[in-house]
């Protein structure tokens, strides 16, 4: 035991002089100096998903001076919000590494102004989320390249998921096993996982071994970015193993502000620091990784999106795309609950109960073990909401406790719960500026519910997830459903609960969406239409959501675009085949009624 703990210290002085080295090599280079300009190869606005990403494949290539900008802090190896994965709680519903943002209010979901977490920190928001691991359907990438994403089917996309991927399990056709990003399987225990998949298979759904691998569609055992009981963010896995290279520098608390435009050639980024603004020049590249919210915001800030709205704003058009915050999409769930009969769910596992509490904290603190070493959502699944449907539409996540209002509002009962969420909505939002001032936030509306089908979806959604939890495997532990609640049986009573319950799943994207169209904003390769040397890469360039989490595409996408800056050929296409429905007349197998 005194072994690991003096092992764990000099790990996290070594990490904490690289820090300083790094600092040391900003003020040498005159980043952190008021108001004066400097030079660098490639300028990367943020260090989030995939931003860490590409500040490590970059550069890897000596010849590459690589600059970050973070608008938020670093993440100290000493924050236990950050790296024990049962607390993700803090960091998701709290300020401090956290962009808090809202969106306006939602005329189809009661007027109701939505909470949307976003991550300002390094890491960005792989330093939030709940760490589950999944790529998506293959289906979705076949589809970004009939959306006009040349290059991205599944077939080139899934080697990209490898080369990123160290799976605890070893490589397969469909796993990696040497990459950066350390994925594992959940090993929380709690029986109540068992149980939810059993009374899955008892209401006629497959078992499937990965849903990540061959077989999406089916319930099954999620994966996570957690690693020897710690999380795994993108700053873990990329930023702080790139820190060393002296051609690296990265700059925390830096709100950059506008790209710097010479005609339609992006020549740099002003950013603000310390209250003072400071200016670099790229002499290759500004590449653009601050999501679906933050790298729209920047390009219109800098007159590159709709003309008539950045007229209204009296910004001068550079460059007029219309997409530019256009197409947001985003995924909704809902939560089925139920009040469980025996003490096996995580209620005592909040501040209601310190010294449970403390005893965990404890635990993880001297072993990374126990409750705080997971993240508790160990089980889950794809299903389609009706035969008709070619793929999974809603995805499951099983917690054994039951949260309310993003987990900033503790259960009362020992109970459990199904996360159950549409996954290709129909409705369409926006992101547009409130002003010019780059510190007021955006407009985000997702424009929830606009179109009907969503709400039919979701309705269908609640049925299935309640016909699950009432399966002959749960009426052990059953006490009666919490939430819709057993008076909610009609489909005008079923809508009411979901205008008033139903909330994001925090996967904003597609507002600089590729393609070759009238409402792409960047090519296949991120590079923003009509301009030179200005990229963007993130989630906001999916031409359409993919079937589940996002962090796992962001940072394959990151990986894939690495590629395309460096003039690298693309890794050789997969060949591993991808299941299909084997009974497409039916909803699920086992059940010809659906």
């Amino acid at each position: 035991m005194l072994k690991t703990k003096l092992c764990v210290r000099a790990a996290n002085k070594a990490r904490h002089v690289l820090e300083l080295k790094a600092y040391s090599r900003m003020l040498q280079c005159g980043y952190a100096t008021s108001g004066k300009t400097h030079e660098t190869d490639y300028v990367i606005v943020g260090a989030g998903s995939a931003g860490s990403v590409l500040a490590n494949r970059l550069s890897e290539d000596g010849s590459n001076k690589v600059l970050v900008l973070e608008a938020g802090a670093p993440d100290p190896w000493w924050d236990w919000r950050i790296h024990m994965p049962a607390a993700l709680m803090y960091n998701l519903a709290y300020r401090r590494y956290n962009w808090y943002y809202n969106t306006i209010p939602q005329q189809h979901v009661d007027n109701r102004i939505m909470y949307w977490p976003r991550g300002k920190v390094w890491g960005g928001s792989s330093v939030l989320n709940a760490m589950i691991y999944i790529r998506g359907n293959a289906s979705d990438f076949d589809r970004w390249e009939a959306e006009g994403a040349q290059g991205w089917s599944y077939a080139e996309c899934l080697p990209y998921f490898k080369k990123a991927q160290c799976h605890e399990l070893g490589e397969t056709d469909y796993r990696g096993a040497s990459g950066n990003l350390h994925v594992s399987r959940g090993k929380s225990g709690n029986p109540l996982h068992e149980v939810f998949l059993q009374a899955a298979q008892e209401a006629g759904y497959p078992l499937t071994d990965d849903v990540n691998g061959y077989q999406q569609e089916g319930v099954g055992r999620f994966e996570m970015t957690i690693h020897k009981g710690k999380r795994w963010s993108t700053s873990q896995a990329y930023l702080r193993p790139a820190l060393s290279r002296n051609n690296l520098n990265i700059e925390s608390r830096a709100h950059t502000t506008r790209i710097l435009m010479n005609g339609k050639n992006a020549i740099g980024v002003e950013f603000e620091q310390n209250g003072s603004l400071h200016t670099v020049h790229a002499a290759k590249e500004v590449i653009l990784c601050g999501g679906a919210i933050n790298s729209p915001q920047l390009l219109l800030l800098s007159g590159i999106g709709p003309a008539d709205h950045l007229k209204s704003l009296d910004i001068e058009p550079v460059v007029n795309l219309p997409g530019v915050g256009e197409n947001l999409q985003d995924h909704l769930e809902l939560q089925v609950q139920h009040r469980c009969k025996e003490p096996v769910t995580l209620y005592k596992a909040q501040w209601k109960f310190p010294h449970i509490m403390i005893g965990i904290g404890l635990k993880w603190f001297l072993t990374q073990k126990g409750w705080g070493a997971g993240c508790h959502m160990d089980t889950g699944g794809f299903i389609r909401s009706s035969a008709d449907q070619k793929e999974p539409d809603i995805q499951w996540h099983f917690l054994p406790s039951a949260l309310y209002d993003h987990g900033r509002k503790p259960a009362d009962c020992h109970a459990y719960q199904l996360h159950a969420g549409t996954q290709q909505a129909s409705s369409r939002g926006t992101i547009k500026l409130k002003s010019r001032n780059p510190r007021d936030y955006p407009l985000a509306d997702p424009n929830y519910l606009s179109h009907p089908q969503d709400l039919i979806d979701l309705r269908q959604c609640i049925k299935l997830s309640r016909e699950v939890l009432e399966q002959p495997s749960f009426m052990k532990y059953s006490d009666g459903e919490l939430q819709p609640g057993v008076d909610c049986d009609t489909d005008e009573k079923l809508d009411r609960f979901i205008r008033k319950m139903v909330d994001t799943a925090y996967h904003p994207s597609c507002t600089c969406k590729m393609g070759s169209d009238s409402m792409a904003v960047t090519d296949s390769q991120g590079r923003v239409h009509e301009t030179s040397g200005l990229r963007v890469v993130d989630a906001s360039i999916m031409p359409s959501i993919t079937n589940g989490n996002l962090n796992a595409p962001t940072i394959m996408m990151a990986e894939k675009c690495a590629d395309m800056i460096r003039g690298l050929p693309p890794l050789p296409k997969s060949t591993a085949p991808a299941w299909k429905p084997q009974f497409p007349d039916r909803q699920r197998e086992n059940n010809s009624s659906l």
